[in-house]
């Protein structure tokens, strides 16, 4: 046996294991995103209207909407439903703003190659029986770097993907803060 260990107390080492698993085995009261919902478990249906558009971007609020529907299929079990009347909940939301920013530049040319685009919504989730909000968020910031062609011919190649892929990410975080209800 090692030296050092003949010199710990056998009460000392007892005690010492059964704090090391208390901490370990005791729950601390976080959870990892997304694996927990706190949305009332009588909901079968929720609404998602189409969002309200108060920007100049075409058709933004569809992609956002869209996005948003599909979010809630692929990671709930709720249905979601076009009338209000015959849903639990509506959630609705609102394109409030839309901004674009450069972030990078061609070192040669100075030409603009990656975009922070910052978006404004509004998003609320009613339900139908209480008419009480159960999520609401007036302004919910997303932001997303975006990278541009710098070749004007593929440029509005890209825009679509890029609107695309930024309806998911913000459809993305949105499922995951009403299902946290933060």
């Amino acid at each position: 046996m090692p030296a050092w260990r003949s010199k710990i107390p056998l009460g000392v080492t007892l005690s010492a294991v059964s704090i090391f698993s208390a901490l370990t085995c005791g729950g601390c009261g976080y959870h990892v995103a997304g694996t927990s919902v706190n949305l009332p478990s009588g909901w079968k249906a929720i609404a998602i209207p189409a969002f309200k558009n108060d920007t100049t971007s075409y058709r933004l609020e569809q992609r956002f909407t869209q996005a948003v529907i599909r979010e809630f299929i692929t990671r709930t079990k709720y249905r979601i439903v076009q009338d209000s009347a015959s849903a639990d909940a509506v959630l609705t939301g609102e394109v409030l703003s839309i901004e674009t920013n450069p972030v990078l530049f061609e070192a040669t040319t100075g030409q603009v190659t990656t975009m922070l685009v910052t978006v404004h919504t509004k998003v609320q989730l009613v339900d139908n029986r209480t008419e009480k909000a159960v999520y609401k968020n007036d302004d919910m910031v997303f932001r997303g770097e975006y990278q541009i062609p710098t070749d004007v011919a593929t440029f509005f190649d890209e825009q679509s993907p890029a609107l695309d892929r930024m309806s998911r990410d913000f459809a993305s975080r949105l499922v995951a803060d009403v299902l946290e209800n933060f």
